[in-house]
């Protein structure tokens, strides 16, 4: 093959083959040959050569035969740009037809060279000629007389005898491969896997080293990984007198490395096996990969086929990334940026098991990952007593209220019907690290009789046995098997090499001293969201927190409060000492206060009770509190103003905290945000009063302090007026949760219902409550900086909603200055390593 022809080219060290024209498994083998290993001559087919076949014109045979000689079988394999987009399978054995029967007979054996003649024979049939496969199923015999039967079969299903000329052969090969890349199933099919629509096919057409015959004949696949858990070891199987991958579907192939349970190629052919572990080993170094080698001994001598990427968890992604760059194979930025950021929620929770059998009983929102098994209850009550029994439990409900929380705290896993990626499960099941799924399809939800019912009628009751997948989304019946998490030293080593590289800080949003510690445990640089009224809904609290709505003068309200403060106090202390000097963020009181009072007629009785006042007083001020939209309506700042009393507590809670903490030696500046601004009246109102509360804390405890106050910015028109608000803010943290829903005008809570049909027809290319709308919401988030800045140049910018935990928003994060994200506790690591990523990229590096 002299004449230069970079679409048809016999692979050599110097040939012009490329994964972005010839594909991945050409360019493998490309370097397999300039590392000198016995790798069988291989012809590669461009993706133009592949597609001008699929439309009809052929290349030169004869360049492509020319390396082969007369009588050489072939097999063609195919050669994708990404292996894990596919392709047709490979066909071995072209060329075999009756001269070359005769010929092998005599050097392997007649009844050998007549199987392998039967193979092919029956491969061309079925994927070549697209025989139906029952054609053969009457076929019994082996050898020369299944052959026969085969050979007869095959003329009178086409009506015409099997193909002899290797040409014929050949070219009917190329062009059924080629089709099968242009159908339409598989082009969905890829599409799927992430390959582009104009994704093209290569092929390689390489010499049969046939793995039959006299003496040590065979073929295996060997590689040196466990491609669970990335630990080193020897795994694959080899089979005598066989071909391709065999070894992997045989009962009887044999072990490779010595092995008590069998036989053994390492006993077998000691030589053979040694050679195999030097190939793979240099395969590491050269290839700075672990690699799957697929080879063939043919009497001894060792033949390399192919060469791929061991297929992988991601926890052996980790592993092996990790071991590539401290044996200097790959630099630590090489490891830093093969792992994608997602993949370490799989390493910080329980999974189910990929082996284990899935009894999928409904599908929903996959809201926070992980994966638990438990008994359902339908009650936050319910699901504290189990936890009280020590039995784990799934809380079920229509969708969770800020009541539910304690419930959540005591469930191992939590289902709601409603709901998408910002409910209130779904954030706080992603803070406490919980695998929540919300907005179930297929489960009617019958709260009433404590029972679920699937869409094939099956019935689950309180107390039966189901797992949550919040990794898939998946809601399965019973327990099945479970991989422990993976939090090891590989882990934290390329946790501490993003660190070096990342150039935007990430904090964390914590509720409670819990939280803060997870998120300290993650290596969070300070909690950049504290929601304050997560700590009311303890028992304790609540009563008091209830006396106070149902006070009807300032007095009792400040006298309701100050039976908080103490406990609010003794939250913060454990905060800031959690936090150990890093900066912590209170969000001050943000919901609405009907949040606090039950919704039920049992509930309005039992508060009634505890407040020893009339059903009907209690009823009437329920009532009162009832909003058309709360979520739109009296809660955040507006508390703030109408209610101050409950903004001072929490300022000299906080206040009281800090001064604590300082005198046991830490350093600690807290951070108070304002929720919900809109205007700029409103941050003077809360920063006189906040300021005045610092000022008699100081006085009362002759201690100095500093604190900065800044915003929650969450609606459209504080972005507008950011320069206004911002002259009175220390800091702009955008809420996005809020923001997204203000801006979209859609309900971040039952959006999840029609999102998936929204995203299928392209009216938005993704949820916009879990990617963030980097168009609209991402212009006003520019606006607001921009305008921010010009009033306060060095004002600190951030995000501290669910997007903070986002790759995409952490890029735009980067890319319009902010200083830092907050995201949940759980996606602390994740977001690190994203942040560090983008900090390579855009260093050139990868």
């Amino acid at each position: 093959m002299q004449n230069f022809d970079e679409n048809v080219t016999l692979i050599t060290p110097s040939a012009p083959v490329a994964v972005a024209t010839h594909g991945g498994r050409a360019k493998c083998l490309q370097r397999l040959v300039r590392m000198d290993l016995p790798v069988p001559d291989t012809v590669a087919l461009s993706f133009k050569a592949v597609k001008d076949i699929a439309g009809g014109r052929l290349p030169d045979l004869e360049r492509i035969l020319e390396p082969f000689g007369e009588g050489a079988l072939m097999c063609v394999r195919p050669s994708s740009e990404d292996p894990d987009w596919g392709g047709p399978g490979a066909v071995l054995n072209i060329g075999m037809n009756d001269a070359t029967y005769v010929e092998l007979s005599d050097k392997i054996g007649h009844e050998a060279a007549a199987e392998l003649y039967l193979r092919f024979v029956k491969n061309f049939a079925v994927h070549v000629a697209r025989l139906d496969p029952d054609v053969f199923d009457e076929i019994t015999e082996e050898g020369s007389v299944g052959l026969g039967a085969a050979l007869a079969a095959y003329e009178d299903e086409t009506d015409e005898p099997f193909p002899q000329d290797v040409g014929q052969q050949l070219t009917e090969v190329l062009r059924s491969m080629a089709r099968a890349w242009e159908g339409t199933s598989a082009r969905l099919l890829r599409q799927a896997k992430g390959a582009p629509a104009d994704a093209g096919l290569g092929l390689v057409v390489q010499r049969m080293a046939l793995g039959l015959g006299a003496g040590e004949c065979g073929s295996g696949v060997i590689q040196f990984i466990d491609s669970a858990t990335g630990e080193p070891k020897v795994k694959g199987r080899y089979l005598s007198q066989s071909q391709g991958r065999e070894a992997l579907l045989q009962a009887e192939a044999i072990y490779l490395e010595k092995d008590t349970r069998g036989p053994s190629l390492q006993e077998q052919a000691p030589e053979a096996f040694e050679m195999l572990k030097d190939y793979g080993a240099r395969m590491r170094v050269r290839l700075r990969e672990e690699m799957q080698i697929e080879f063939t001994i043919e009497n001894g001598e060792v033949h390399i086929l192919d060469g791929v990427r061991v297929g992988r968890s991601n926890r052996a992604a980790l592993r092996i990334a990790v071991d590539l760059a401290e044996s200097g194979v790959i630099s630590r930025e090489e490891a830093v940026l093969r792992i994608a950021p997602g993949a370490l929620s799989e390493l910080l929770h329980r999974q189910v098991d990929p082996t284990a059998p899935r009894d999928r009983i409904a599908r929903g929102v996959a809201a926070s990952p992980g994966a638990a098994t438990g008994k359902i209850v339908f009650s936050a009550a319910d699901a504290q007593a189990s936890a009280a029994r020590g039995e784990p439990c799934v809380l079920v409900r229509r969708e969770t209220q800020p009541e539910d929380i304690r419930g959540m705290h005591a469930a191992v896993a939590v289902v709601t019907e409603r709901g998408g990626m910002t409910s209130h499960a779904a954030v706080i099941g992603r803070g406490l690290g919980l695998p929540c799924v919300v907005g179930v399809d297929g489960l009617r939800f019958s709260m009433r009789k404590k029972q679920l019912q699937t869409r094939d009628d099956r019935i689950f009751r309180e107390g039966d046995v189901i797992t949550v997948d919040g990794t898939t989304g998946d809601v399965l019946a019973g327990e099945p098997a479970m991989l422990e998490p993976a939090l090891d030293d590989g882990l934290q080593t390329l946790m501490d090499w993003a660190d070096e590289f990342r150039d935007i800080q990430i904090r964390a949003n914590a509720d409670t001293p819990a939280d803060a510690q997870v998120a300290r445990n993650f290596k969070a640089q300070g909690i950049g969201l504290a929601r304050t009224e997560h700590m009311f809904f303890e028992a304790d609290r609540l009563t008091a927190m209830r006396e106070m709505i149902f006070a009807n003068a300032e007095e009792d309200r400040r006298a309701a409060l100050e039976r908080i403060l103490p406990m609010q106090r003794a939250d913060f202390i454990d905060l800031f000492r959690i936090m150990a000097g890093l900066p912590v963020c209170i969000r001050l009181f943000d919901p609405p206060l009907h949040e606090f009072l039950p919704s039920d007629r049992n509930g309005l009785l039992n508060l009634a009770e505890a407040l020893d006042l009339p059903l009907s007083d209690v009823t009437r001020r329920a009532e009162e509190l009832e909003e058309y939209n709360p979520m739109l309506g009296l809660r955040g700042v507006r508390l703030g103003v109408t209610v101050p009393e409950i903004y001072e507590m929490q300022a000299r809670a906080i206040f009281e905290a800090t001064v604590a903490t300082v005198r046991s030696g830490a350093i600690v500046v807290p951070e108070i945000m304002i929720p919900l601004v809109s205007a700029k009246r409103e941050v003077e109102l809360v920063k006189t009063r906040v300021d005045a509360v610092a000022a008699a804390v100081r006085n009362e405890t002759g201690r100095d302090f500093t604190y900065r106050l800044g915003v929650m910015v969450e609606t459209p028109r504080a972005c507008l007026r950011a320069g206004d608000i911002a002259s009175h803010a220390a800091f702009f943290s955008f809420g996005t949760n809020d923001l997204t829903q203000m801006t979209y005008g859609l309900s971040r809570d039952d959006a999840g219902r029609f999102m998936s049909n929204y995203v299928t027809e392209g009216v938005f290319p993704e949820d916009p409550f879990h990617r963030l709308d980097t168009e609209g919401v991402g212009e006003l988030l520019d606006l607001a900086a921009t305008r921010a800045r010009e009033a306060r140049p060095n004002i600190v910018l951030s995000i501290c909603g669910e997007h903070g935990g986002n790759p995409e928003s952490i890029a735009f994060c980067r890319k319009a200055g902010f200083n830092y994200v907050s995201c949940s506790p759980f996606r602390v690591p994740g977001a690190r390593l994203a942040a560090a990523q983008f900090a390579l990229r855009d260093r050139g590096i990868g």
